[in-house]
């Protein structure tokens, strides 16, 4: 039996780019049992965990099974004709970790008989020591080759995580849903711990109480629907509190417009809950009349 086999397809790993994602993915793989036998960079680092080669690329990546490209996305072209033109071997599957792209340089790659495909986490690797913690029991996304979707799911089941099959053709929505989720959360906390500190409230404050509500609101989500747990003023169909929160916002124009592209989407959880139509058509002519150029008559 083949190394890959007994290791449920996934064999040795050799991970190419060394920024924060692929020292992650290489620290939690390597956590997991996996044999990494290399993690490759513009610049060598004997003190990583595991090491970080920098310069030509080593013969380890000749011996990987599965080769794990995590550089950025504008360098993944660049990487993938590397790739192609080194010794890798053969069958060897590639992935990538760009959940927006499917490069083109792919077609390099499977014209020398090897399946690319994608392993895109979908949760922030923003430190390596805390990688193997933060990918258990997330999602990945998946898609490609069958041979690849198969290394990217086994890869995924030894972290403990989620396989998340991306459908053909979908990945700048698949990739879109994703900057919904982990960054604009950020974006609005940064704009309610602004806005508060604006109010008179300290700093650290401000800061404790916005996590202290996300916190709450995305607890909140573990035990219902979008629509079923939404709290606030558009929920309850509250249209001075909304007319209040705009006149306060109204020399703010980033809030402003934050405030009503969210509260436009929020509109359509609270006609599903059930808000009354005509209080939630009086935010919507609220949310129309803030966004209205003032009149020059």
């Amino acid at each position: 039996m083949s190394s890959a086999a007994a290791d449920g397809g996934i064999g040795t790993v050799f991970v190419l780019g060394a920024g924060r994602a692929g020292r992650s993915l290489a620290r939690a793989l390597v956590a997991a049992g996996v044999d990494v036998r290399g993690l490759h960079g513009r610049h060598a680092d004997a003190t990583a965990r595991p090491p970080v080669t920098g310069g030509d690329l080593p013969n380890s990546l000749g011996m990987a099974t599965v080769v794990l490209v995590t550089v950025r996305d504008a360098q993944l072209g660049d990487a993938l004709r590397q790739l192609a033109r080194a010794t890798l071997k053969p069958g060897a599957v590639v992935l990538h970790a760009s959940g927006a792209t499917d490069p083109a340089e792919a077609v390099l790659l499977r014209e020398r008989g090897h399946s690319v495909g994608t392993m895109h986490p979908l949760v922030p690797l923003a430190n390596p020591d805390h990688a193997a913690d933060v990918l258990r029991d997330a999602w990945i996304g998946v898609d490609g080759d069958p041979a690849a979707i198969a290394a990217s799911t086994a890869l995924a089941t030894r972290l403990g995580a989620h396989a998340l099959t991306i459908p053909p053709g979908e990945k700048p929505r698949y990739h879109a849903a994703a900057v919904f989720a982990a960054n604009f959360p950020v974006v609005v906390a940064a704009l309610a711990e602004r806005l508060l500190e604006e109010a008179g409230v300290a700093e650290d404050t401000a800061r404790a109480a916005t996590l202290g509500l996300m916190g709450a609101a995305v607890s909140n989500l573990e035990s219902g629907r979008p629509h079923d747990v939404l709290t606030g003023p558009i929920a309850r169909g509250d249209v001075a509190s909304v007319q209040g929160h705009l006149a306060a916002l109204r020399n703010d124009a980033p809030a402003v417009a934050a405030y009503v592209t969210l509260s436009r989407a929020a509109l359509t959880l609270a006609r599903e809950r059930g808000t009354s139509a005509e209080r939630l058509a009086e935010i919507s002519e609220a949310l129309d009349a803030a966004q209205r150029p003032p009149s020059t008559a």
